[in-house]
């Protein structure tokens, strides 16, 4: 099980597991072996001139140390702990990211409407998969592979056109970077939903887009 420590108070009075400083060799293994996701090791941050950098060595680096080191980067994915072990000895600072998919899909969408979705499916009483939290104030949800070929249909049936809302669910081919990934200075990905048994299995995306639709429509 992963450990968590208490509670940040978020939006809309959300609650975001912070989880403890666990190494990200530990923390890629486990993945691989309690909720059987593929990982593989991304770019990391390197202090250059006291100013932590992206190991891709382009200063401007819009996800410094948080994305893939190469273009054929889905060969590196593994399920395997043993592998998964391996690579992060190799490199033990390396990014965990996640290849999206396979083992699930994932909808994007901005963080304030992520927050009012999910303020909704727990009164809904909705079952989530884990949501995770990135620095650039994005949550995804995590949801049964197949989600990228639904979702922009279930949009629509909804009444709203795809392009008019901040929403896309990933699937193959994209990846999403796992806690504790670090953004260079800007912080951490954190569960905003964390991986528990209760949330083993996850649910269709057909389940949560309307919520998820309703609070990207408000957020515009």
């Amino acid at each position: 099980m992963f450990i968590v420590e208490e509670t940040i108070a978020g939006p809309d009075a959300a609650q975001i597991p912070k989880q403890r400083g666990e190494s990200l060799l530990e923390t890629a293994v486990r993945y691989a072996e309690e909720r059987h996701w593929d990982v593989f090791p991304g770019t990391w941050l390197e202090a250059v001139d006291g100013v932590q950098r992206c190991s891709c060595g382009d200063a401007a680096c819009a996800l410094p140390g948080a994305h893939p080191t190469r273009p054929d980067w889905i060969t590196q994915a593994t399920g395997s702990a043993t592998v998964a072990r391996r690579l992060w000895t190799e490199q033990p600072t390396a990014s965990i990211l996640l290849p999206t998919g396979h083992t699930f899909d994932a909808i994007d969408v901005p963080e304030t409407a992520g927050f009012l979705a999910l303020a909704r499916m727990e009164r809904m009483e909705l079952t989530l998969g884990p949501v995770t939290l990135t620095p650039d104030r994005r949550m995804r949800f995590f949801v049964l592979p197949g989600a990228s070929v639904k979702v922009p249909d279930l949009v629509r049936k909804l009444g709203w056109a795809p392009a008019s809302l901040d929403l896309v669910a990933l699937g193959e081919g994209a990846y999403v970077a796992a806690p504790p990934t670090r953004y260079g200075s800007r912080g951490a990905v954190q569960w905003a939903c964390r991986p528990t048994p209760a949330n083993r299995w996850l649910p269709d995306a057909e389940e949560l887009i309307s919520p998820l639709a309703y609070a990207c429509g408000r957020d515009r």
